[in-house]
Formats: structure tokens, C-alpha cells, sequence
């Protein structure tokens, strides 16, 4: 395989990968009846006159499966943090406990859970097209290399070697969404 074919392969691996560790950060939001600080990722908070991660803000541990403490650098700020969560509209009711948030998961319901389940399906078929993308895109860069002078054999192993790769991460797309519904579902 030639430097150039050699290297959309690269690329497309690479951007594929991208891909994958996008819906791994996309699954920590999604709750599955635990608490875990990836929970609260995603929430901006008023932070001296900035909009500033909450990660930023406080320490966020999780003592058991059922709570989640949010401890903030600066004890001023402990207002604005809840009024972020709340903002955030996660289902969560902080309360302050002077210099510590305190928030009770509750249980998942079946109703909830399969709510879950179905925006886990949801963010698995974006990724899905991702991917898509991504093979299209090297497709594209396969035939231009054609176009250029690469031989015609080189091009179509090329092109093989690209739907090898869709088909790898594809199915490592299906795992990680086996695996994060079970854990939804599981009470």
C-alpha cells in the first residue's frame, strides 16, 4: 500500500477512535441507577463573572452508590453551584449542608430506566453515523488517489481495508452499548 493510502487509512482510524471515546464521555452522563460524578459533567457554573465547569469549581465525589457530594474550592460560591444544578434540570435537589452539597440519587424507575435506554440507542445511532461519515469521507480520499495515479488494485484495498475498519469499530459502538444497557437495567 502506498504512503498516501497508508495514510487516509490512519486518518480514518483516528477519527473513528474520536468517534468511540466521544460516546464513552456521552454514556458517563447517561445515569444507570448508580451515582457517579460524571453525573454533573456537562454543568456550567456562574464563576466570578464566567461561565466555568463545575469540575472546575468543586471537588464531586461519591461516598455511596445513592449520593453524590459536591465540595466547592471556594465556599462563597456554594449558592451558584446549586443554582447550576438546578439549572441543569437533572432531576437533582442539592442541599446545602454549609460547606458541602449533598444530592440523593434516587432509585431508578422501569419507566425511567427504559427512558435511559432508549437516549443511550439514541446517542449509539449518532455515533453510528459518525463512523458513517468518517468512511465516506476515506472513501472519497481513496477514489481522489485513483484519480491521481494509484493503481487500481491499491485503491480497492484501500477501500476494503476501510469498510475492515467501519465494521471493527461498528461492533465496538454495539459492545459498548450492550454493556451500558445492562447496566441501566440492571436494579
Amino acid at each position: 500500500m502506498t504512503d498516501d493510502a497508508q495514510f487516509v487509512l490512519e486518518e480514518a482510524e483516528e477519527n473513528m477512535g474520536h468517534s468511540i471515546r466521544h460516546l464513552e464521555k456521552e454514556f458517563q452522563k447517561i445515569r444507570a441507577g448508580k451515582a457517579s460524578p460524571g453525573m454533573l459533567s456537562g454543568i456550567r457554573v456562574e464563576y466570578y463573572g464566567t461561565q466555568t465547569p463545575i469540575e472546575q469549581t468543586a471537588n464531586i465525589n461519591t461516598p455511596d452508590p445513592h449520593s453524590i457530594v459536591v465540595q466547592p474550592f471556594d465556599k462563597s460560591t456554594i449558592h451558584d453551584i446549586k443554582k447550576a444544578i438546578m439549572n441543569a434540570n437533572l432531576g437533582f435537589n442539592p442541599m446545602d449542608e454549609g460547606d458541602i452539597l449533598r444530592i440523593n440519587v434516587p432509585p431508578l424507575t422501569e419507566e425511567r430506566r427504559l427512558d435511559l435506554v432508549k437516549k443511550a440507542k439514541q446517542v449509539t445511532e449518532d455515533t453510528k453515523v459518525a463512523i458513517r461519515n468518517v468512511r465516506r469521507s476515506a472513501n472519497d480520499d481513496a477514489k481522489k488517489l485513483e484519480k491521481e495515479g494509484v493503481p487500481e488494485d491499491d485503491v480497492k484495498r484501500l477501500l476494503d481495508e476501510i469498510q475492515k475498519l467501519t465494521d471493527k469499530y461498528t461492533g465496538k459502538i454495539e459492545a459498548l452499548l450492550e454493556a451500558k444497557e445492562k447496566d441501566i437495567m440492571t436494579i
